[in-house]
């Protein structure tokens, strides 16, 4: 074998772009490497000299321009648009306070932009930390030993190890491959798999078959490349891709909020251009209408909305990564909420990826395990031999497939691994295939000749043997004895046993056969069910999600498993459905079969989790799907909620909008009920910042329509909505899930956040309580100070001061209330701690402090035009605030007991 590359030696950073015609030979000296890879100095001098393995990123959209681009949603548009107008009618009209409210919507519009802007980028700096917590790593000979590392650290000379899932890390000409096919596309456009060769097959080095590049994807197979190109320097990064680029799509909550924002401010034109229109006919006064316009405009529109929307998800994202889940788009959070069927991976999600073998069969009895009995030399061959993982002295003893890992870690009990590997050295290999269900390698034995060993699905092998031997023996294998084994291995998958068979064969020639092997053995390797998986899976069920599990695993195994974890019991069996079942059904007969309230893949390839993907979808459903293989990624990228293993592929990861940090299931469940969470609480603190726009409102109409002093202006309804509002919304937005989220139905995808069930709880209900507490606040101190129906009262009058500031006392002390109500949309609030979210408390103390700010300071009373009043009047909103209380409390109660129809009606 050829020694790690001495040191400090000349060599080259960047490609001759003929790497591709030398011989492998010329192609190692100008490397200065060779087949055992780089010493770690050398590599560490190399990376020194040419720099990490690292695209050069396209140049970021400027934070200033992100900044900018605050500016032009529609309420700011909306927002400035009222600040334009009120300049003008400061000039046209001087001295009559709209200078301040033009300021004040200006001043609005910038600190909504910079609160928003401020969320935007702590969340992206959110999602670009789990993106490094996702980064790719690639396997080196290092000082002659194959190590894991970040793909950044690869060097010109290093030998990588390929196989099947992994994204390549480098330009690289191969000179090992087995039966390797790439997925060129990242580079030529090319979507069908190319087969790789050692040979130089054309001048092209694009064409050229025995040359892989950066970024593209292994599909089939394995083997090892040396790196000549690094970083700027492969094909990719000369083409200046990004890798970790993505395509902006709008996800189903970024449009319901643009579609949440067209409506309001739809509404807010409406009125004020429809009132302004109402007023100069009334009053024929320009600039007084002009001003109620504005008043209507600033009340309708909920500015703190879209910043406190953008925090939401960011919290909940946060909280999901700290639960093992990874969101790769902070909308994509919401989306889990709406699932109405799981399709999950058994191995690793449904049990804890930790295979053990359990048991060993020989063709006429058992191994005793338990004793250390040892089993046949020629099935601990096979399994060394015929096997791609490698033991490792980190748990759980080695690394790579679990099953192929079990049973290294069973072999080395009674055998050197790495002796008898070199002394049966790999010639050829033919690599497992989820169509084909075995594995094949031809070996050189001590003796010069060469042998076939053979490993993969019981009923497969079985079929591919003639002879068995017992004992040292070999007999002919017959159709009596067939139908024993096979009764045997069913007995093994029953107990929850993943079975495999061995055979050999003498070889011939070096080729892939087919038939005449020797049948050695089965073995059984047991990976125990999670622990959680089975009160998952009945959390599931109560939050109406159907739990379909998959499996490459037999259909007895698969069953037994399914028990364990509570996905079938005596009311419901499950619905069996293997692969070759599934290639034959019609969409028609696969339709009614996924009805079933538990249904059960078994011996399905990864290619068939797309049909059965679709076939849901094709039914209505919301389909999560998780999955670890390069070949699961059709699946997860079409799901509408893509899972992948922390564990899987670098190709699963990318197609998911998820990564599991831990495989397990129970964390798509949490991840589940976080995204219900979030959806139930973006329409709580819609429903809180609505019901104060109709006491914003109601003021400016009773001023045209009834001539009286204006009960509430514009300084103060900004007050409301950038003051008072803003810290118990954001408490809303950190609510913890009702007791009940994870026992109601899915909701469904069409399901607005401003529905008629909303509007009729914010304008129908506690709105107008709000409103009424307002102007009974304002006609007793105008009545109280001597007022009469129809007198006019200038701005500057204290009674009227003192009226506005009454009204304005009104709505925050019910505003005060309706947060504590709107902690639950469904349950009652006193199911919920006083102290369980303290940003409740914390809120509602900011709202009594702007409040007394703006009675009693000076300054406030200068700009807001308030004035201090006494204690008696800010009492008479209490009652109404209990009224609204009591009245949201009953229209939940009659959502929880009333009929379909009136919880319909009074729902959100």
């Amino acid at each position: 074998m050829d020694k790690a590359v001495p040191e400090n030696k000349s060599f080259r950073c960047n490609s001759s772009g003929d790497e591709h015609q030398i011989t492998l030979e010329e192609l190692m000296q100008r490397l200065n490497t060779g087949a055992q890879g780089l010493s770690s100095q050398e590599a560490l001098r190399r990376k020194d000299t040419c720099g990490a393995n690292i695209l050069e990123k396209r140049k970021k959209e400027s934070l200033l321009k992100k900044y900018f681009k605050q500016y032009v949603n529609f309420f700011a548009i909306l927002l400035l648009f009222g600040s334009a107008l009120s300049f003008a009618a400061e000039y046209l009209d001087p001295g009559q306070g709209n200078i301040f409210i033009a300021i004040a919507l200006l001043g609005v519009v910038i600190l909504n932009s910079t609160f928003t802007f401020i969320q935007e980028y702590q969340a992206e700096k959110i999602m670009e930390s789990f993106q490094n917590l996702m980064a790719p790593t690639a396997r080196v000979r290092r000082d002659g030993e194959i190590v894991e590392l970040p793909a950044s650290e690869i060097v010109v000379g290093d030998v990588v190890y390929l196989e099947e899932g992994d994204k390549v890390p480098a330009d690289g000409r191969l000179i090992v491959q087995n039966s390797l096919k790439v997925d060129n596309s990242p580079i030529t456009g090319e979507a069908e798999p190319q087969l790789r060769s050692l040979d130089c097959t054309h001048p092209d080095m694009l064409e050229c078959r025995n040359m892989v590049f950066s970024s593209t994807l292994i599909q089939t197979g394995n083997g090892e490349a040396v790196v000549f190109s690094t970083g700027s320097d492969t094909q990719i990064g000369k083409l200046s891709l990004l890798t970790e680029e993505t395509i902006s799509v709008q996800t189903p909550i970024r449009k319901e909020l643009n579609h949440f924002v067209k409506i309001i401010s739809a509404i807010a034109i409406f009125l004020g251009v429809s009132f302004f229109i109402i007023g100069f006919l009334i009053q024929d006064t320009f600039l007084a209408n002009l001003i109620f316009a504005i008043g209507i405009i600033v009340a309708n529109v909920p500015e703190g909305l879209l910043p406190t929307v953008t925090l939401a998800l960011s919290l909940a994202s946060k909280r999901m990564a700290k639960r093992n889940a990874l969101i790769k788009q902070l909308e994509s959070v919401e989306t889990l909420g709406s699932t109405t069927v799981i399709c999950a991976d058994k191995t690793g999600t449904l049990t804890q990826n930790k295979m053990a073998v359990h048991s060993v069969y020989t063709g006429s009895d058992y191994i005793d395990i338990g004793k250390d009995q040892e089993p046949p030399e020629l099935i601990l061959r096979v399994a060394a031999v015929c096997n791609n993982s490698r033991l490792s002295d980190e748990q759980p003893g080695y690394r790579g497939d679990p099953t192929e890992g079990s049973l290294l870690v069973y072999a080395n009990r009674f055998t050197d691994i790495k002796e008898l590997q070199d002394r049966f050295p790999r010639l050829e290999e033919y690599p497992f295939d989820s169509r084909v269900k075995r594995m094949q390698v031809i070996c050189r034995t001590p003796e010069g000749d060469t042998d076939s060993y053979l490993k993969g699905a019981p009923e497969i092998l079985l079929e591919m043997c003639d002879r068995i031997m017992v004992d040292g023996e070999v007999k002919e294998l017959s159709s009596l004895k067939k139908h024993e084994l096979e009764a045997e291995y069913l007995e093994m998958a029953e107990r929850g046993e993943r079975i495999l068979a061995y055979a050999f064969r003498k070889a011939e020639e070096v080729k892939e056969y087919q038939d005449n092997f020797i049948f050695l053995g089965f073995s059984g390797a047991i990976d125990p069910a999670r622990p959680e998986a089975k009160e998952a899976i009945r959390k599931c069920y109560r939050a109406g999600i159907k739990v379909v599990m998959i499996t490459g695993d037999h259909p007895v195994t698969a069953m037994s498993i399914s028990s364990i974890v509570g996905l079938n019991n005596e009311k419901d069996e499950s619905v069996m459905i293997t692969g070759p079942e599934l290639e034959e059904m019609t969409k028609e007969e696969l339709a009614r079969k996924l009805q079933s309230r538990s249904i059960i893949f078994a011996r399905t390839s990864p290619l068939q989790k797309l049909k059965i993907v679709k076939a849901f979808q094709s039914a209505g459903e919301i389909v999560t799907m998780s999955g670890d293989g390069v070949n699961d990624a059709p699946a997860i990228k079409n799901a509408d909620m893509g899972i992948a293993m922390g564990s899987g592929t670098d190709v699963a990861k990318e197609s998911a909008d998820m990564v599991l940090l831990d495989d397990n299931f129970a964390t798509i469940v949490n991840a589940v009920e976080e995204g219900r969470t979030v959806f139930d609480n973006i329409k709580k603190f819609i429903a809180y910042i609505l019901t104060s726009n109709v006491p914003e409102i109601l003021p400016f109409i009773a001023f045209v329509l009834f001539a009286l002093p204006l009960p509430m202006n514009v300084q103060l309804i900004l007050a409301i909505d950038l003051g008072t509002d803003i810290l118990p919304a954001i408490a809303l937005a950190v609510e913890k899930g009702e007791g009940d989220i994870m026992k109601r139905p899915p909701r469904s995808s069409k399901e607005k956040l401003l529905t008629p069930q909303v509007l009729l709880t914010s304008y129908g209900i506690k709105g107008p309580i709000e409103a009424a507490a307002g102007f009974v606040s304002y006609f007793a101190v105008l009545f109280g100070g001597g007022w009469e129906w129809g007198q006019q009262l200038a701005f500057s009058d204290p009674l009227y001061r003192q009226a506005i500031t009454a009204f304005f006392a009104a709505v925050i002390i019910c505003q005060i209330a309706n947060v504590f109500t709107s902690r639950t949309r469904r349950q009652s609030m006193f199911t919920k701690s006083v102290f369980s979210n303290r940003m409740v408390l914390v809120g509602i103390a900011s709202e009594l402090i702007i409040l007394g700010f703006m009675i009693f300071h000076p300054f406030a009373n200068r700009i807001f035009n308030t004035a201090a009043i006494p204690p008696e009047y800010l009492l008479l909103a209490v009652p109404f605030a209990l009224l609204l209380f009591a009245a949201d409390e009953l229209r939940k109660y009659f959502i929880r007991h009333g009929s379909a129809t009136v919880s319909k009606l009074l729902g959100w």
